[in-house]
């Protein structure tokens, strides 16, 4: 075996690497037959050890106030692992402190990476106590000096390393190795070959943290390759995937489209906490309609927050303030509004659109709040029908015999459905009869516009026509 092998342990203030520092790494340099080189320093961390790490590790602040800072053990710490694979007892925490601290300095740290708990559990099957270190240690009866010191826990992840060599030999360990780079990039516990059962089709999936619960949900039209895109990403999204994912599974729809309604569905039915932690980054925007002060019913656009998202008179919400516009345009020209009553104009001593003939002229008082209102009214109840017309949406289903259906009716989603038959022999009611009715949401009406806009070939039946 001609492969180095660059066996890491760290020690830190605490548990996250985006803010905690290194105080003390140590690395044993391998061949695949035994250690040839070794380092270890502490690191002066900046920042005050905590009690509680002070309490596991024993290294105190007096201990590390003159040991070098990390910028000056870097370049050995680059010189011992270049060329060779990044091994460590659950790499993914040590290797995401190293390329922080490498981040910080400008530097971008890429080795490849091997978990010496995931070779362990498939090295040792059915192993009393699980694959902690510490249980490792104690099931082969492995000398060591002080646990959680860095150099004490590189010797005893070296033994477990020769142990694994052995117990496979080095044709099979060599297989081995490839296989561990690839899950290496997964969190503690979750195993490749549950990744790979995945299927490469449209639908919803589920990761879910060690009790079971779901920590995230998304849709893709590749399950199996978005999935694993999400645990190659090292930014901070992928640092909260690490941490909470132990599980995953998923749902197939066929439709992308209802794999969309259904993702902002489950979203808002398990209010999971990777999710959860991405909302807000856009503003929605909102209609909101008031009387002024001579009766007329006005019509203003409002970004929405926490304290409005809920009020009343905010007829309905948009993803796109442009989306919000041209709702207000459309029913402006639809019922002959007054510009000066819209988006928060009032006021207005002439209007434009009355002397060219679009409106009757309220803004200017040429038009009593009574007769003007109704059409105002019937302006808000056609915003707040999401769509112009009701229809039946068909979409690809989960087999070439099944076909999806989204159901708008009333102005309003009301589900989704699957019709296993032929489409051509079925009528209206016997695919009404298949959908499922689901909640609507503020997020749909821009979700089905979007998808139709985008995929215009789609078949749509409307149902005003049958």
């Amino acid at each position: 075996m001609s492969q180095l092998f660059a066996i890491v342990d760290l020690e830190t203030t605490g548990g996250r690497a985006d803010r905690e520092r290194i105080i003390e790494v140590a690395i044993a340099l391998h061949d695949g037959k035994k250690v040839i080189d070794e380092f270890e320093s502490l690191i002066y961390p900046e920042r005050t050890i905590p009690y509680n790490i002070t309490r596991i590790t024993g290294i105190t602040n007096e201990m590390v106030k003159d040991a070098p800072k990390f910028f000056e053990v870097a370049k050995r710490v680059v010189e011992i692992t270049e060329g060779a694979v990044f091994v460590a007892h659950n790499v993914r925490f040590d290797y995401s402190f190293l390329r922080h601290e490498f981040q910080q300095l400008g530097f971008t740290y890429t080795r490849k990476q091997l978990c010496t708990v995931k070779m362990s559990r498939k090295a040792f099957p059915q192993l009393e106590g699980g694959y902690s270190l510490g249980n490792l240690i104690k099931q082969f009866e492995i000398e060591v000096g002080a646990r959680h010191r860095a150099m004490a826990d590189v010797k005893a992840t070296v033994d477990v390393f020769d142990r694994i060599i052995r117990m496979n030999g080095s044709t099979d360990f060599t297989e081995m190795m490839k296989k561990g780079i690839k899950e290496a990039i997964l969190p503690p516990g979750l195993e490749r070959e549950k990744l790979e059962q995945l299927p490469n089709k449209t639908g919803v999936y589920y990761f879910h943290n060690e009790d079971g619960d779901i920590v995230y949900v998304g849709k893709s039209i590749h399950i199996k390759r978005r999935v694993f895109e999400h645990f190659r990403n090292k930014n901070h999204k992928g640092a909260k995937m690490e941490r909470y994912v132990r599980d995953v599974s998923c749902e197939l729809t066929g439709s992308e489209l209802v794999a969309l309604l259904k993702e902002s569905h489950e979203i808002r039915e398990y209010n999971p906490v990777i999710n959860k932690s991405q909302k807000g980054k856009g503003k929605k925007t909102g209609i909101l309609t008031y009387h002024n002060q001579e009766g007329y019913i006005c019509f203003n656009q409002v970004k929405i927050g926490e304290r409005n998202k809920n009020h009343p008179s905010i007829i309905a919400q948009y993803d796109k303030a442009s989306f919000a516009a041209m709702a207000s345009y459309r029913v402006k020209v639809d019922f002959e509004l007054c510009d000066c009553l819209m988006n928060g104009k009032t006021g207005e001593n002439s209007c434009m659109y009355q002397q060219i003939g679009q409106c009757i002229g309220a803004g200017v008082k040429k038009e009593l709040p009574e007769e003007y209102n109704e059409r105002a009214q019937e302006a808000i109840d056609k915003i707040q029908l999401a769509y112009d017309f009701d229809c039946l949406i068909l979409d690809e289903g989960r087999n070439e015999n099944e076909c999806a259906i989204v159901l708008i009716e009333d102005g309003m989603y009301q589900g989704y459905g699957y019709f296993d038959g032929e489409i051509e022999q079925a009528n209206i009611e016997d695919l009404k009869n298949c959908i499922k009715n689901y909640p609507n949401n503020s997020n749909i009406p821009s979700i089905i516009r979007t998808f139709i806009s985008s995929n215009p070939n789609i078949e749509i039946i409307k149902l005003d026509e049958e």
